[in-house]
């Protein structure tokens, strides 16, 4: 690795322009970067020089979990689409018509979890608010218009359809104003969350934009930046042109006598060791900011305890806070990279006995569902019967938060709506998730 050359590069992009050059180089092909490229008129493709030439091993591709944590696989959407788009593009069909067939593909792979769409944009009156998002009480999403795309895009990300040019699938708003007057509406919000996308994408002087209006917001006690520039840009703190600005604003946060808290999303090990990255981490740290780490459990990606114990130990070395490791969202291809939740809560359990209690901060293994963050507290035997514990870390009703409830035991369950309850008819949060959608 040219570590040093890497440090002073500027950004180079890579898009599904490049796609079948870079699939040559992983060694596929002509029939399978022709699948490849089908996959990627439904699943958003992006990249660039650092992720390509300091965080792949392209001896290992396409096997390589980097390689698969960025590239577009061929099995990630059912056989018969992948055939009908192949056959596409090689037909060379107007784009017009392959982005119709892929749409339908895109629509079949519920693009909003969650509730997303239905029960988390908020209102001011009667008119829903474009851009935001508001599931618990004390925190809003903020979606800033420019920041919505990232230096690479992952192939799990559960925000994939931000990225695929459908107005009617993204979130997004440029109206700084209208969220400081929805935050002076609810005086319960305590904490805001700029969101993407990667805000990071966005340079300082369209970053201080957002950033600056929250600061005059008294009841805010946090700001929080989701994402994954660290493991994929992280020149953006060290050597790119505005990088000491951001800096500033950062301490701009602090100086205001609010927590900035840096969300960092890292999937892998090999994310964490570039030097580039302990300097930026050291950098953003010199600023009074937290940074805190996250991502999720990735069947051929990090499906392995000794990965996460890695990862956390390595994080708290830093000065990183281990925050959540999560399940693989029912989302995009959730069935190829979705790990059962019983595995989930293994690989949990093992990686958490093997580090020391100052990285047990971290939470999980959560989903973040319709009623809110479930946790997979374990499985054991109630009264002759096999069931999963759980709770609800965060939720839309309050009341639930830290409660226990029970599941029936299934090895094959990867989500939530996979559970059936134990010992009751129903979970504690149905009633009403059921009277949230009626009420939508």
């Amino acid at each position: 690795m040219i570590l040093n050359q890497a440090g002073t590069r500027r950004f180079r992009a890579y898009t599904s322009k490049h796609l079948d050059e870079l699939l040559q180089r992983a060694g596929l092909g002509a029939e399978e970067r022709l699948r490849v490229r089908a996959v990627a008129t439904v699943l958003p493709f992006r990249t660039n020089a650092y992720v390509v030439e300091e965080l792949i091993d392209w001896s290992a591709a396409p096997d390589d979990p980097i390689y698969r944590l960025v590239f577009p696989q061929e099995d990630m959407l059912p056989a018969a689409d992948v055939a009908r788009l192949a056959d596409l593009l090689k037909a060379e069909a107007p784009n017009a018509e392959v982005q119709a067939e892929a749409n339908k593909v895109r629509m079949q792979l519920n693009p909003h979890p969650a509730g997303q769409m239905e029960l988390n944009v908020p209102r001011i009156g009667r008119e829903p608010v474009p851009g935001m998002q508001h599931k618990y009480s004390e925190t809003v999403l903020f979606f800033p218009k420019q920041g919505q795309t990232c230096h690479a895009y992952c192939t799990y990300c559960f925000r994939w359809a931000q990225f695929v040019g459908d107005a009617d699938l993204k979130f997004a708003s440029d109206d700084v104003d209208q969220l400081v007057a929805y935050l002076g509406e609810h005086p319960e919000v305590t904490s805001v969350l700029l969101t993407g996308g990667d805000p990071m994408i966005m340079g300082e002087s369209v970053l201080k934009r957002y950033i600056e209006p929250l600061l005059e917001v008294e009841q805010l006690e946090s700001i929080r930046i989701g994402t994954k520039s660290l493991a994929y840009w992280p020149q953006r703190f060290t050597t790119d042109q505005d990088a000491d600005d951001t800096l500033r604003l950062f301490e701009q946060v602090k100086a205001a006598g609010k927590n900035l808290a840096f969300m960092a999303h890292f999937s892998h090990p090999r994310e964490l060791e570039s030097p580039l990255v302990e300097s930026a981490v050291e950098r953003i740290l010199g600023t009074g900011a937290t940074i805190r780490t996250q991502a999720p459990l990735i069947r051929s990606i990090n499906d392995d305890p000794a990965l996460w114990s890695g990862m956390w130990r390595r994080q708290h070395a830093m000065g990183m806070i281990p925050y959540y490791m999560f399940i693989e969202r029912d989302t995009g291809p959730q069935d190829y990279f979705a790990v059962p939740l019983a595995r989930a809560y293994e690989v949990f359990r093992e990686a958490y006995a093997s580090v020391s209690g100052l990285c047990r901060t971290v939470r999980g293994p959560s989903m973040s569902a319709t009623p809110g963050k479930v946790c997979v507290d374990g499985v054991t035997e109630i009264a002759g019967q096999k069931v999963f514990v759980l709770h609800l870390i965060q939720a839309r009703d309050a009341s639930l938060v830290g409660r226990p409830f029970f599941a029936q035991y299934d090895p094959r369950a990867a989500w939530l709506t996979d559970l059936r309850p134990a010992f009751a008819d129903r979970f504690p949060f149905e009633t009403q998730a059921r009277e949230a959608l009626l009420s939508a």
